[in-house]
């Protein structure tokens, strides 16, 4: 009888032990867990704050070339060129194709007319 009443409290002993690791480890996953998740929100809401500023002071890409190109102080660097982009010197209105009109698919799928680049003669 004594054998066997050490064998179950060995077996209890066991078996608390097991759980009581358990129990630990799934504490400290918890914690990974959450942390990586804080970690996550944080740069979510630095992103967030980042856009609403970018929004406030309208700094869009447009916005910043009007400031540089009204500012007396900027110089263009040599090996750069800027190209400006106007209408088809043929008088065809913007958005029709030579020889084509304007279809109701084109107007769908946005289609515009092909780009294409001339060499600048000084």
């Amino acid at each position: 009888m004594r054998i066997s009443r050490l064998i179950v409290v060995i077996l209890l002993g066991t078996v608390f032990s097991v759980l009581y690791v358990y129990q630990q480890a799934e504490i400290f996953r918890l914690a990974y867990e959450g942390e990586r998740n804080q970690s996550a929100f944080q740069e979510l809401l630095d992103k967030n704050n980042v856009l609403r500023y970018n929004i406030e002071k309208s700094a869009s890409l447009i916005r910043i070339g009007n400031k540089v190109s009204r500012d007396d102080q900027f110089q263009m660097p040599d090996t750069c060129r800027v190209v400006k982009v106007g209408s088809v010197a043929s008088g065809t209105p913007a958005g029709r194709e030579e020889g084509g009109v304007l279809t109701l698919a084109s107007r769908i799928f946005s289609i515009k007319r092909q780009a294409e680049a001339h060499t600048i003669q000084h």
